[in-house]
């Protein structure tokens, strides 16, 4: 399996930006697909961006498109979540996913340990 590792959470302000990261180690070849779903008290989990390893296909939900962007450094096995203009609901505990499969209907079968986003105002 991958393991992943998220950092970059936190609290900010309505209106501002953060940036996670997640480093995959372990079988990094099955990594074909990666992404990032969320998921806030109460509510069904939600996923938010995808990014194709190999095809570098990006795709990002209805509910952030325009503000959140989902990149990749092979160098670093590494995948980014760029969020800007961050409002109260997107507050909610981030999680890392990686598949072996191409993003259309991936399977999800590595998760990281998420990492918190907490917007106020």
């Amino acid at each position: 399996q991958v393991q992943l590792v998220e950092s970059g959470g936190g609290s900010v302000q309505a209106g501002g930006s953060l940036r996670l990261s997640c480093e995959a180690s372990g079988y990094i070849y099955q990594r074909i697909c990666m992404g990032w779903f969320r998921q806030a008290p109460g509510k069904e989990r939600e996923e938010v961006a995808t990014i194709g390893i190999v095809s570098g296909i990006s795709n990002v939900a209805d509910s952030v498109k325009g503000r959140f962007t989902i990149s990749r450094n092979d160098a670093k096995n590494t995948v980014y979540l760029q969020m800007n203009s961050l409002q109260p609901e997107d507050t909610a505990m981030y999680y890392c996913v990686s598949a072996p499969s191409a993003c259309g209907g991936a399977d999800f079968d590595s998760w990281g340990q998420g990492t918190q986003v907490t917007v106020s105002g």
